[in-house]
This record gives C-alpha cells, sequence and structure tokens, in this order.
C-alpha cells in the first residue's frame, strides 16, 4: 500500500464520483498530508490551499474534464485541484525547477483552464469560456473559484457586473469566504435557510409554485412579483446583502465548505437555475494545520518550515523588513509621511508602521490601481505617500501611475519589492518589467539600491528630494553579499575596478554583487575591467556614461527586460558622448521567466558570477 491509500488510487478527478463520504473524507485528509509536507520543504502558498480542499474535492465530484472547466482565482487554491489531475506523483517537484508551477498553468495540464497568479481574473475569464461554449452550441459549465479577498479588485466586480446579466445559465461562481462570517445574531437562522436553499426539492417547490401562481387569472402576475419582493426583503433582512441578485445571479448560501454531502447539493442545484449562479461557502484558511489555522497570514505564501513546531527555517533579515523599519524612523519625524499597500501589510514590511501609525496606514485591498489614484489624492492635498509593492503586481496601475500622477507632477513613492527575478512563483510574479515600464513615463525617478544601507539613502532621497514620481526597487529576500571594503554608494552612480581598463560592466541593483564577484575572479586570470554602477537609473546621468566612452568594450549586464530596459538608453548615452565600441547587453530577453530558486534562474539568463566572467572571456577572446 503507497504513502496515501486513497489518494494513489485516483488517476483523474472521476474517481471521486464512486467514493462514499467517508472515503471522500479519507481523500480531504491524505490531501493536506501531502500539501503540508511538500510546502514545508518546498514554500509555497499554504493556509488558502489547506482550506479549499473539500470545495475542491466537490467540484470535482460535480464538474468534469473536458466538458466543464475550473478557474481559480490567482491560484492560492489549487494544490488539491493539481493532485487530483494527475500530478500527485510530481507533486513533490512543485515550484523547483522543471517540476509544477505553484499555479494553474495550461502549459502543464489541459485540467487547467486558464493561466493565474494573479487576482481577480476568474470571474472574467469563466464569462469568456461559458459564452465561447454558448455561442458554439456546447454542453459543460464554467466555474469562477474566487476568494473574498479577490473581491477587493475592481476587476471582480467588472466581471460580475458583465457576467449577472449574460446569456445562458452555464456559468457558476463560487465565492470562497475564509474571513467573513454571518453575524451572531442571525447566524442560526441564516444556516438553516441556507442549508434549506441548497436542497435540489427546496427550488423544484419553488419552480413549480411559481408556474401555479402565474396561471392564477387576472393576478397571477401581481401576485407573483409580489412574493418575490417580500421572499427578497426577508432574504436581505437575514443576509444582509444581495448584492449579487440585484447583479443578476441566482445566489446560493452561504453553506459550509467542508461539508462534502452540502457541497454536493448545492453544486448540483447550481446547475438548474438556468441563469448564472454564485454560491457562497465558507472556509477556514489553514484548516487542517493549527499552526496555519491560528496564523493563516503567516502561512498564506510561507518558506520552508518545521511541520513538528510551525517555525520557518532561519533566513537574513530581508530589504522587505529594512525598508519598514526605514519607513517608520521617517514617519516618526515627519507627520506627512503614510503608507499604503495593496493587501500585503506583512508581505511588504508595513506591520510596525501599521501599529506605530495606524491612522497613516491604508491597506485598500487587492486594488493596486485604487491605491496609485488615493496615493495621488493624498499627495494632492499635502501628504507624502509611500506605496509599498511587489514589482509584478505595480504592473496593474501603469494608466493611473502615468495620469494621475506623473502628469500631475504629484509626490507619489513607489516602494517597489520583489524587484528583478523572485524564483518559485514563476512566470506571473517575476519582477522584471518595472523599468521598462516606468521608463515610458515621462518625470519618473528610479533607483536600485544594492545595501541596506543604500535602500535608507534612496528611500529619504525618493521621499523629500524627487518632486514627483520617484521609485525605489530592491529584490526579494535577504542582502545580498558584497566585500567587506564595499562602501554605500550616495550617488546616482560610481566607477569600481580598474578605472583605465579598457573594457567596462555597468550594471545596478543586486547584479552588483555577482559583478563585483566577476570582476575579482577575472582580474586574477589577468584580465582587467571598470565596474561602473548606476544608483539612479532613471534618469541616467550622463556623465555615468561619459566615464566609459573611452572604453573599447561595454558589458552591461540587466535583471529586467532588454525591450525598454535602462541598457538600450544606456548605450545610446555612451555613442552621444563618443564611444564607438562594443556594447554587449545581457538581459532578459522576450520571454516569461519560468518557475525556479532564484539563483538557478539568474544562472540560466547569464547573471551570475560565472556566466558574467564568461561572457567577458568569449568577447575578448574575439577581439
Amino acid at each position: 500500500m503507497g504513502k496515501h491509500p486513497l489518494l494513489d488510487t485516483i488517476q483523474s478527478p472521476d474517481a471521486l464520483e464512486a467514493m462514499d463520504i467517508s472515503q471522500l473524507e479519507q481523500v480531504c485528509a491524505e490531501l493536506r498530508e501531502q500539501m503540508i509536507d511538500t510546502v514545508s520543504r518546498n514554500g509555497g502558498h499554504l493556509a488558502s490551499n489547506l482550506g479549499a480542499v473539500e470545495l475542491t474535492v466537490a467540484l470535482h465530484r460535480n464538474f468534469h474534464y473536458p466538458q466543464d472547466q475550473i478557474i481559480f482565482d490567482v491560484g492560492h487554491q489549487c494544490y488539491a485541484h493539481k493532485m487530483l489531475t494527475g500530478r500527485l506523483a510530481s507533486f513533490d517537484t512543485l515550484r523547483q525547477q522543471g517540476g509544477i508551477s505553484g499555479f494553474l498553468n495550461p502549459e502543464e495540464s489541459d485540467y487547467d483552464a486558464f493561466l493565474t497568479g494573479h487576482s481577480s481574473t476568474s470571474v472574467s475569464a469563466a464569462l469568456g469560456i461559458a459564452q465561447a461554449k454558448r455561442i458554439k452550441g456546447e454542453k459543460g459549465w464554467a466555474v469562477a473559484v474566487i476568494g473574498d479577498g479577490a473581491l477587493s479588485g475592481g476587476l471582480a466586480y467588472e466581471g460580475l457586473n458583465n457576467a449577472g446579466r449574460s446569456h445562458g445559465g452555464n456559468l457558476i461562481v463560487v465565492l470562497n469566504d475564509n474571513k467573513m462570517s454571518i453575524s451572531r445574531n442571525v447566524g442560526a437562522m441564516a444556516r438553516h435557510l441556507a442549508v434549506m436553499r441548497a436542497r435540489p426539492a427546496y427550488h423544484q417547490f419553488k419552480s413549480t409554485t411559481e408556474r401555479i401562481i402565474l396561471k392564477i387569472p387576472l393576478i397571477g402576475k401581481y401576485l407573483r412579483n409580489g412574493l418575490v419582493k417580500l421572499k427578497t426583503a426577508a432574504k436581505n433582512a437575514v443576509y444582509n446583502s444581495t448584492i449579487f441578485e440585484d447583479m443578476g445571479f441566482a445566489y446560493l448560501g452561504p453553506v459550509d465548505g467542508h461539508n462534502l454531502e452540502l457541497l454536493d447539493s448545492v453544486f448540483q442545484v447550481a446547475k438548474t437555475v438556468r441563469r448564472p449562479a454564485l454560491i457562497h461557502v465558507c472556509t477556514v484558511k489553514g484548516k487542517g494545520y493549527d499552526y496555519a489555522e491560528k496564523n493563516p497570514s503567516i502561512f498564506h505564501g510561507v518558506s520552508a518550515f518545521d511541520v513538528e513546531t510551525g517555525e520557518r527555517l532561519p533566513g537574513g533579515k530581508s530589504y522587505s523588513q529594512q525598508f519598514g523599519e526605514t519607513i517608520c524612523r521617517l514617519a516618526a519625524t515627519d507627520s506627512k509621511i503614510c503608507a499604503i499597500t495593496a493587501a500585503m501589510c506583512e508581505s511588504t514590511g508595513l506591520a510596525p508602521f501599521q501599529n506605530s501609525f495606524r491612522e497613516r496606514f491604508f491597506d485598500v485591498g487587492i486594488a493596486e490601481q485604487h491605491a496609485v489614484t488615493f496615493a495621488a489624492g493624498l499627495s494632492s492635498a499635502g501628504m507624502l505617500p509611500v506605496f509599498a509593492v511587489y514589482s509584478s503586481f505595480l504592473q496593474r496601475a501603469y494608466d493611473q501611475i502615468l495620469h494621475d500622477a506623473a502628469a500631475q507632477s504629484l509626490k507619489l513613492v513607489l516602494a517597489i519589492d520583489r524587484a528583478g527575478v523572485v524564483g518559485e512563483d514563476g512566470k506571473t510574479h517575476q519582477g522584471v518589467f518595472d523599468v521598462a515600464f516606468l521608463n515610458s513615463i515621462p518625470g519618473v525617478t528610479i533607483y536600485a539600491p544594492v545595501t541596506f544601507g543604500e535602500l535608507d539613502y534612496f528611500l529619504h532621497q525618493a521621499i523629500y528630494h524627487v518632486p514627483g514620481v520617484a521609485a525605489v526597487r530592491y529584490p526579494r529576500g535577504a542582502q545580498v553579499p558584497v566585500p567587506a571594503e564595499y562602501s554605500d554608494c550616495h550617488q546616482p552612480w560610481r566607477l569600481l575596478g580598474e578605472h583605465t581598463a579598457k573594457a567596462a560592466i555597468v550594471t545596478y541593483g543586486r547584479t552588483i554583487s555577482a559583478a563585483l564577484q566577476a570582476a575579482t575572479l577575472l582580474q586574477q586570470q589577468g584580465i582587467h575591467v571598470r565596474l561602473l554602477q548606476l544608483c539612479q537609473i532613471r534618469p541616467v546621468d550622463v556623465a555615468a556614461a561619459a566615464a566609459v566612452a573611452d572604453c573599447e568594450q561595454v558589458f552591461f549586464f540587466e535583471e529586467g527586460m532588454r525591450i525598454g530596459g535602462v541598457a538600450e538608453h544606456f548605450e545610446v548615452l555612451c555613442r552621444e558622448q563618443g564611444f564607438d565600441g562594443q556594447f554587449l547587453i545581457t538581459a532578459v530577453e522576450e520571454q516569461f521567466l519560468p518557475h525556479a530558486t532564484t539563483a538557478e534562474t539568474l544562472q540560466a539568463i547569464g547573471l551570475d558570477r560565472d556566466s558574467i566572467c564568461r561572457k567577458i572571456k568569449e568577447a575578448l577572446a574575439c577581439q
């Protein structure tokens, strides 16, 4: 017998249909056991996945590929789905190079109907799939599974607004509510009514009664309409909101998202309502693992940890933590400083700020567009807003940075976390696009510190010495290693290494660490290079280009997209300063970077020490 007696026997999710409730509960327990074991070693999103186990099992019992498609919003709850759809044997490779992704990816499996990784997209995507089925005359449902957190994103409401008045009844939205609860005074009644509404017999009785009433001469239609209004008023009194029904959905719930029998029943009801249905399920984030249930935010996205104690494995202080300490220190002496996050308080290092300056801390939910325009409003009224955001999430707010902040020359500081390669989270989370799109916006200043000291200095510069939009970008994790003799740079640029060498390395951000190591190794082999560090990467000081214009070769290494990046602009400046030698760029070419460790990815794109050495030696050998 295998490690998981029942789970190991499931070759496809269709096997779940023949199982009884006790067997299904065992499958759920085995799914949780495998999740905890794998994530404790590989890291990943644990609490949200643990909370969606029964929901996922019930979904696969009631909806079947290829006729039906299930789209999990964000993908933070897709681990059970992956194990049930033929990827159990490879699940221990989760988030590893060459292994399975931590999010949904159609390239990985046909069961993954839509690429996910960012929030609030599932309803729009599922609506598109449902309408395509309708147009082509195909049977089957499109099911969007969206969490209550993702409902704080505006795109979710755009999708719901259109979906509720859409043609056809082949769209089902499952609201996975793992945070809100029914108020205490009406909780028992609400739960009782929810169970009733989840029973097929209730809806059959409802439809039969409506047909009978409509057949009553003269008053049938008016009587039916009056009863509908009465029912809606009563339901609103119990549930406090009928927003989904106002949008056009048949609302079912709330139901216990860990009750497999009730979930089966409500999914069957949803298939009979002949219009878009929204099923509200309540789940417990982190369910089945005590540490995750007690601290779901800590176990949302987690690095490797000890299963027995729940303690994370030792790691160094991160750039995010350093940012959090610095912004608190500045805010202590300046009451104008405000901090904004888009549902990432702990992850961006702002928890201390929230505790110390609650009246100046704003968590706007998963709403980056709103965050930027809100910050612009604060700025226009004389405040100093700092928006801490992951690089990959900032791209949602491009229009707001452009029009609402930059076009008005308003003070806005973007603390861009997870800049550059992020590793295991893969293609939807890589922070390699922000420089290219910010480069296209007039008046934006961008800093790229290497050390914690440089982060402190340039954050101060961004807040107090840049008149408009300023970005300070820094990578994920601990400070990169630099030689003991390395001193913090407090200038837009500086030369390191041998200033008279005819070959120059130019780079910025954490790539400085690999470049310094490469320069030392090359020197030991008799190859001499200058090293130009750019701390302000937009606008680039012309004097920085002039400092390497007399070189014969310039090697620019950039942890970002080549197209629209700093390197292309820097080459133009060098040519304008009289440089007529070789200008060789190593950057992210036109591709999306897959999941792997950060070190593996940097090596793959040629930004580690050995790759830098090899690139330079090969080019010089061709001279």
